[in-house]
This record gives C-alpha cells, sequence and structure tokens, in this order.
C-alpha cells in the first residue's frame, strides 16, 4: 500500500509530507484548498506529463516521493519479472522535475526512465478520475474492461494470439508483395543477378575498406613522410661526430669509467645502454620504413584502383562492406525465390493459410472465454449498480463478430444498459449523466477489485453530480472495496467523508505573502468538525457537531473490517 507521499516545491505546496493508512483515507478541504493538486503530485510521481510551469515560484526544481510497503507476493512477483526489487520491503517512486523541463525519474535511488516508472506505479496504484469516466464512454474501451476482469480465465491466450497475429501479418504482406508479373519479375531477376555477380567478383572482405583508407593515406603523403624520417636519420644516424647514436655511446663510456663505485652510476650506465640500443633499433627501422617507401609507387597505383571499386560498390549497395555483403545475400535469396517463383508462392500461400488457422483458432477459445465471462461481469454489476441506488437497472453487453480479426481477436462488444423501469436497452455511451456515470464506474471498480492484485486505488470526484441517499450508497460501496484495497478519496459529501478510517484535512494558508498548501491527519473531534463544516457551511452550531457525530457513529457501524 501507498504508506507516505513526500512533495516539495510543487506549485503552491512548499513541503508536504503525509503518512496513509489501511482501507479508506478520505481528503477533504475548502474549495481551492489545493485538493486536486495533491493528486496531480502523485500523478506526476508516477511518470504522468507534467510542464515545469508546476515548480512553485523561486523553486528550482519538485519533488514527489511515494513510498510502498506490505507489498504482497503477486506484486513482488510481477516487479521482480523486471527486476525491480523491494529494499526491506518498501519501494520508493520519485520524480525531481527541473527548471530545464527535464526530470529525473528514481526506484529506490536508482535512476529509471520515466516509462520504467509509469510501469512499475501500475503494479501498485491505480487512480480513478474524469479521465477514467470517459473510457467508459468509449465502446473500444469496454472490451478492456472485460478482458481485465477475464485476465485469469484468459490466461496465455492474448499474448499467444498477439504472437500469432504478428507472424500472420508477415505472411500476409510478403504474399501481398510476392505476387508479380512475370514481365517485372524477369527484369527482377536481371538486375538482382547482376548485383549479385559484380559483388561477388569484386570479392570483398570485411574491414577491407578501412585497412585500404589507411593504407592510402599513407601512400598519398609518402613524399611529406619520407622528409620527415629523413631528417630524423640525419639527427640520429648520418651526422658526423654529433649524431645521437655516437654522443649516447660517448655519455656511456664516461659513466663506465666510474660505475663500479657507485651503484646509481651502474644504473645509469645501464639506463645509457639502453638508450643506445633504442636509437640503433630506431635507425634500422627508419632505413627499412624510407626504402619501403621509395618501392611504394605501384602499390598506391593497385591502393587506389581497389579503393575505387570499393567505394562504387559501397556508393551502390550499402554504406559499408557489411551492408554490401548483406544487400549481396538479399539479392540471393530473392534470386532462389524467383527461380522457384511457383513452388516459392504456393508455399507461402500455404503458410498464409496456416497462420490464419492458428489465429482464427485462438480467437475462437478467447471469445468463448469473454462470452461467459461477460456473463458474470454483466451480472456483477447489476448487483452493485442496485447497491448504488439503481433500483431497476439492466446491464448486459452483447457480442458481434469483426469481418477481419485482429491482433486482440474478432470479438466486438458494448455495455448495454436501461436505468429506469420500462426503457429499452441503449449503449452506455448514450445513456448516462455525470452523476450516473461517477456511480457506475464505480460499480465497475468495485466488481474488478476482486479480480485486480493493485493494493491502491485513488478516487478523485467520484461524488460528481450525487447527493443524499445515493452519496450514503456510494460511501458503503466506498467501504466495500476499503475492505481489501487501500482506498485514497477526495471528496465534497460529508456522507462519504463519514465512512473514512482516515481522515485528512487540505488547508490553504498565507505565510509571509506566500500562499501554501498542506495536508494533515485529523484527531476523532476534529473529524466532527471537519464533518459538521460539510454539512453546515459556514455556521458551525453543536446541532450540526451532533449531526455529524451520530453520521459518523453509523458509518462506522456499516463497515465490516
Amino acid at each position: 500500500m501507498l504508506q507516505s507521499l513526500h512533495v516539495k516545491n510543487f506549485a503552491i505546496i512548499e513541503e508536504s509530507e503525509v503518512n496513509f493508512r489501511e482501507h479508506l483515507n478520505i481528503m477533504t478541504g475548502e474549495t481551492g484548498a489545493g485538493k486536486s493538486i495533491l493528486i496531480d503530485s502523485v500523478n506526476a510521481a508516477i511518470g504522468a506529463k507534467v510542464s515545469k510551469d508546476i515548480i512553485r515560484q523561486g523553486a528550482s526544481f519538485a519533488l514527489v516521493e511515494l513510498t510502498f510497503d506490505n507489498l504482497s507476493d503477486t506484486v513482488v512477483s510481477a516487479l521482480a519479472a523486471r527486476e525491480i526489487y523491494p529494499e526491506e520491503g518498501m519501494l520508493v517512486l520519485s520524480r525531481k522535475i527541473m527548471e530545464s523541463g527535464k526530470s529525473v525519474c528514481k526506484i529506490n535511488g536508482e535512476t529509471v526512465t520515466a516509462a520504467i516508472l509509469k510501469e512499475t506505479a501500475g503494479y501498485l496504484i491505480d487512480i480513478h478520475g474524469q479521465q477514467e469516466h470517459h473510457s467508459l464512454l468509449q465502446k473500444a474501451s469496454h472490451l478492456k474492461f472485460l478482458d481485465r476482469f477475464a485476465k485469469e480465465q484468459l490466461g496465455t491466450l492474448p499474448g499467444r494470439l498477439e504472437e500469432a497475429y504478428k507472424e500472420w501479418k508477415a505472411v500476409k504482406d510478403e504474399l501481398e508483395h510476392a505476387v508479380v508479373e512475370e514481365g517485372e519479375r524477369n527484369r527482377e531477376v536481371s538486375f538482382l543477378s547482376f548485383a549479385v555477380e559484380e559483388i561477388e567478383t569484386a570479392r570483398l572482405r570485411t574491414g577491407e575498406d578501412t585497412e585500404l583508407e589507411e593504407e592510402y593515406k599513407i601512400l598519398s603523403n609518402s613524399r611529406q613522410i619520407a622528409e620527415a624520417v629523413s631528417s630524423c636519420l640525419r639527427l640520429t644516424k648520418e651526422a658526423e661526430d654529433s649524431n645521437a647514436e655516437e654522443l649516447i655511446s660517448r655519455a656511456q663510456r664516461y659513466i663506465s669509467k666510474v660505475a663500479e663505485y657507485d651503484s646509481e652510476l651502474r644504473n645509469m650506465e645501464t639506463l645509457l645502454s639502453s638508450v643506445q640500443e633504442m636509437i640503433s633499433e630506431f635507425n634500422a627501422q627508419a632505413d627499412d620504413y624510407i626504402s619501403d617507401l621509395e618501392d611504394s609507387g605501384a602499390r598506391f597505383f593497385e591502393v587506389e584502383q581497389r579503393l575505387n571499386v570499393v567505394n562504387q560498390l559501397k556508393g551502390k549497395y550499402g554504406d559499408s562492406i557489411e551492408a554490401v555483403l548483406s544487400y549481396k545475400e538479399e539479392c540471393e535469396k530473392k534470386l532462389e525465390k524467383y527461380n522457384n517463383y511457383e513452388v516459392y508462392l504456393e508455399n507461402l500461400r500455404k503458410n498464409y493459410k496456416k497462420t490464419e488457422d492458428v489465429c482464427l483458432k485462438l480467437c475462437g477459445q478467447i471469445s468463448a472465454i469473454r462470452k461467459e465471462c461477460a456473463e458474470k461481469l454483466t451480472t456483477a454489476m447489476r448487483n452493485a449498480l442496485v447497491d448504488l441506488n439503481f433500483s431497476d437497472v439492466k446491464f448486459e453487453m452483447p457480442f458481434e463478430q469483426l469481418e477481419q480479426f485482429t491482433a486482440r481477436g474478432y470479438d466486438s462488444c458494448e455495455f448495454m444498459i436501461s436505468l429506469n423501469t420500462g426503457e429499452q436497452m441503449k449503449p452506455l455511451t448514450k445513456v448516462a449523466s455525470g452523476g450516473e456515470l461517477s456511480r457506475i464506474m464505480l460499480a465497475m471498480k468495485s466488481v474488478m477489485a476482486d479480480q485486480d492484485e493493485i493494493p491502491t486505488l485513488i478516487f478523485d470526484e467520484i461524488d460528481t453530480g450525487i447527493s443524499g441517499r445515493t452519496a450514503q450508497k456510494v460511501s458503503e460501496k466506498m467501504a466495500q472495496i476499503g475492505a481489501s484495497h487501500q482506498i485514497l478519496c477526495i471528496t465534497h459529501l460529508a456522507q462519504i467523508a463519514a465512512m473514512a478510517d482516515s481522515h485528512f484535512l487540505i488547508e490553504k494558508s498565507v505565510q509571509d505573502g506566500r500562499t501554501s498548501t498542506a495536508i494533515r491527519e485529523l484527531a476523532q473531534e476534529e473529524t466532527y468538525t471537519e464533518l459538521a463544516r460539510m454539512l453546515g457551511g459556514a455556521e458551525i452550531t453543536a446541532a450540526v457537531v451532533g449531526n455529524a457525530k451520530e453520521m459518523k457513529q453509523l458509518a462506522d457501524k456499516v463497515k465490516q473490517y
């Protein structure tokens, strides 16, 4: 679960840290106190896009840290598969947003990409807000909800279908490009044969171009090199009575006369001897080098001609010898296909049919499981919606088969709903209002909770468009989900806030001319005052406080944990 949230320099939050608890954590506060900023900070910490403008004025960075503990074995196993391991049972996700707009993401102090941070967070936390409301209004999302509900029954089938689809698509694309008219095929064979023969004739060797370029550089600068080496030889060998070898020899003779008196002198004599040998070796090597350069005229012509051949082939078939040779292999494969064209085409058609049959079989297996699970999902949804004060609701998910299967199968399905007695079933996208949509999504979350291993759920604006009895039903459903999950919920309604196991107040204050938002957990008496504020508005009377206490006591009786 989410153990703590630490926020620094984020919008109007200067620095705040809060420790959350199990079950239902409720957050309330005056309008404009910064409740949405808190959710934005969590979103930023789990990899959502964020602007550098979010950095608090006067600060050079913004930082958000999420600390998770009590991770389930399922979550730990899923993270281990991606080589992410908790330390002492804890996992810390952090993101630092810089003034430049760049950000640094870390998991347990180790820098990771934003994609890895987001993927990791997906196992730990699920934020439900208005964007998810909109997903219910998209028919394409309905199948995703079903597959999530049926993931245990589906097992590896979706992954196998995805791989089979890729193979079928590759064969399909190859087949579409393989059908070539005879005249065009003959022209292609002629071109391919010429290319193969030209490359084979050149007898290219990997790395040869680099070697030739290096040798060409030496040979094309042979005159300058010869002059430089000859100048060295004049200094080290050819000058009478003053060349380096003779001078070092003299120095060695002087030292040798006194070397027997001191070990350090003997070391100096040894060094001089080594220097003399090195100069002698240099002179011999320089003589040979100059001799080779003098005989390099014919070799220069050979290298130049060979380099021209190599560069021409690279210009036509690839930017390196490796690429040219690879192109030759591709040409040979195409020639083999064209030389046995009818056999190749027949094998390709058989492979197309084979891969198509595999896909269709998997599609059928997936569809059968989906339809079975769709009945369970719709039944569970009807029950959950009744719990949320939809007294006479109908909820179904009819199926149609697509003309062409996709990587997800051949099913097309959509949530259909009737909210009132006597009304016909209509697509969910055309029926629900804002408040109804919030309850439907909450029902979906409650149904999914038993299938979902994500330990922490965050609800923002779950109370949109509801009040009275419906609000009470929503609070009871929240408590039901909170029995098996950690819930963080921002609400404006006292009925929902009263159900809190832990109640947090978000407050805005002004100090030294700067506005700041902070969050703190309320003690029991303080929760009564906050509930009374939510019930009674500006004037909090004893009667309103009494109502708040009674509401809290009734809510505590509802919870089963």
